[in-house]
């Protein structure tokens, strides 16, 4: 070979090196920024705490100072009130996208899903097209969850007044069952709220009540992606709660949270004065079974003040403070 072609040779090789020298910078340069700054960073709550805290979104506002917020801004509020994650009970509002892209951009974790449509779409009802209506709302649901990075959808199951117990019971049943493949596939529970439904419980008679007949309900299913959804301040008008939370055990899987006077027979501030819920036994009773896990405030939202202040009772309702 001629030396000039030699030459040419050579500065050709030392100009690739240099361009896939250049290269190898820049694609390390790229990675190391998208370490710092990851496009779909993984949302996770604290660690370590045996009982976590977090409110509806229903609870957040949806405008302040005359500001309309976004759900991404609304997620945030919850977080700078103190909360570690949120109930995303606005499911129905919001398509599984808009809840993951929110949660990502708030950094504040969402760990369950609730459509407030199971009101009206019962999987109760005599009508086959409620039902298939109400199922499909589920389905949406547990999707939003999932997105999201949460682990569970609360639903109410119907309401007695559409018919005998045990017919509307097996409704029901029949339509959860539906669910439960989708449930599983995508790593969410579905799980009950005890609620004023006139279902498993006996609306008119006073305490003190057992939650017997919830439970079995829940048993009937033998599937580990069934559960309860116990709101602790529904049922202090007819049952003590430590027995109750003994009675579920593991069937508790989370908590919704308000205060209740059974004196005055009305929802009340959580630990406020006319809360007259046994918050001591409460506690004992989660002690009993080992409880891990969310609790939900479910109470008269607001701006960043009013949360803060539930946030503060929540504590307190769980000895946390």
């Amino acid at each position: 070979m001629s030396d000039s072609r030699s030459e040419v040779s050579r500065r050709s090789f030392l100009t690739a090196g240099t361009a896939a020298a250049a290269g190898l910078s820049l694609a390390a340069g790229q990675q190391a920024t998208a370490a710092e700054a990851p496009a779909n960073p993984i949302i996770e709550p604290p660690a370590g705490k045996r009982i976590l805290l977090s409110c509806k979104l229903g609870m957040i506002a949806k405008k302040v100072d005359g500001k309309d917020l976004t759900l991404t801004e609304r997620l945030k509020l919850a977080g700078q009130a103190g909360f570690d994650g949120v109930d995303f009970d606005e499911a129905g509002s919001f398509t599984a996208e808009q809840a993951r892209d929110a949660v990502r951009e708030s950094g504040v974790f969402v760990h369950n899903a609730i459509n407030h449509a199971h009101w009206g779409q019962r999987l109760t009802s005599a009508k086959e097209e409620e039902r298939a209506t109400g199922r499909k709302n589920i389905e949406h649901c547990l999707r939003v969850s999932h997105a999201a990075g949460g682990s569970a959808v609360l639903i109410v199951i119907g309401s007695g007044n559409d018919g005998p117990a045990d017919e509307i019971d097996e409704r029901a049943r029949v339509e959860i069952k539906k669910l439960l493949p989708l449930a599983a596939s995508l790593g969410q529970m579905i799980l009950f709220e005890n609620v004023w439904n006139k279902m498993h419980y006996d609306h008119d008679n006073p305490p003190e009540q057992t939650p017997d007949r919830f439970i079995k309900f829940v048993d009937s299913f033998n599937s580990p992606w069934v559960g309860m959804y116990y709101d602790i301040g529904n049922h202090w008008k007819y049952g003590q709660p430590r027995a109750w939370l003994n009675a579920f055990g593991h069937r508790a899987v989370k908590l919704d949270v308000k205060g209740f006077s059974r004196k005055d027979n009305k929802f009340v501030d959580i630990t406020s004065p006319e809360d007259d819920l046994p918050w001591g036994d409460v506690q004992k009773g989660l002690e009993d079974i080992g409880f891990t896990g969310w609790t939900t405030a479910e109470v008269g939202g607001g701006g960043l003040e009013r949360l803060t202040l539930v946030r503060q009772q929540m504590q307190k309702a769980f000895g946390l403070t």
